[in-house]
């Protein structure tokens, strides 16, 4: 039998950051398919994730039907779900939780808002997993929040029962573009000791100048806005999540 390592590999924190650097997020993808083996430790990853209470409240729909793939790609508006090697909608999932705790005879609990706290935490862990090991083996992917577009009609896609919500959608495949590194804001802004600390306004505005080249105008504010201010798409995306919470089981709508 092969021994399980007590540690993981060491790198050098050099050798981290170059990872990271490389990671890049690919919309576009070489046809070639994942071998056998490297879809298996991919899936492996993912299931080594932490999960919250051993509980492990997450589900992948990986879709391999060309017409499925296709109607998830023009639901959600990213045609790359029909075009990656590997098309994932990665889901949180209480809807086995009930299924385990009553074959082992007991009820589950209400806790719905808990049930998104922590199903969500656990898909994002698996998913994040599963994208860390496939850029280990030299793949791309991205990363995919479409899936709250027409999200209801995908749920009826999916045949998802209740307890079960689509988070995200994750491609994976060998890239065919080189797409620049994009910038982060500055890490005060994002780590505090201890206590929360308000940023400084002239700290918002180095965030805002750092973010800037990644949008055709130079002005990230106007980027957030499309999604975050009044009349943008996170406000139409807010109604209909709130349905697919209810009819879902998943909250009060």
């Amino acid at each position: 039998m092969t021994s399980v390592p007590a540690v993981p590999p060491r790198l050098s924190p050099q050798q981290v950051r170059d990872l990271f650097d490389a990671h890049r997020t690919t919309r576009r993808y070489k046809p070639d398919p994942l071998p056998p083996e490297h879809l298996d430790a991919i899936l492996y990853a993912a299931q080594r994730a932490p999960t919250d209470a051993t509980a492990q409240m997450y589900s992948f729909i990986r879709l391999t039907d060309a017409g499925v793939r296709q109607q998830v790609a023009d639901l959600t508006v990213n045609p790359h779900f029909a075009t990656a090697p590997e098309s994932f909608v990665i889901c949180l999932d209480v809807h086995r939780l009930r299924l385990l705790l009553e074959r082992g005879g007991y009820e589950r609990g209400h806790f719905p808002a808990v049930a998104v706290h922590f199903g969500v935490g656990d898909a994002v862990l698996a998913g994040q997993s599963m994208l860390l090991a496939a850029e280990l083996l030299g793949y791309q992917g991205c990363w995919i929040g479409g899936v709250l577009t027409n999200l209801q009609e995908l749920v009826t896609l999916l045949e998802l029962p209740e307890g079960v919500l689509p988070f995200a959608g994750l491609t994976i495949g060998l890239p065919d573009e080189s797409p620049a590194q994009r910038p982060r804001i500055q890490r005060e802004l994002v780590v505090h000791d201890n206590l929360y600390r308000e940023p400084e306004p002239s700290e918002l505005d180095e965030a805002l100048e750092r973010m800037a080249p990644i949008t055709a105008r130079g002005d990230w504010a106007q980027t957030l806005a499309r999604y975050f201010a009044p009349g943008g798409s996170m406000e139409t995306r807010e109604v209909g999540l709130r349905a697919v919470l209810a009819r879902q089981e998943l909250g009060n709508g």
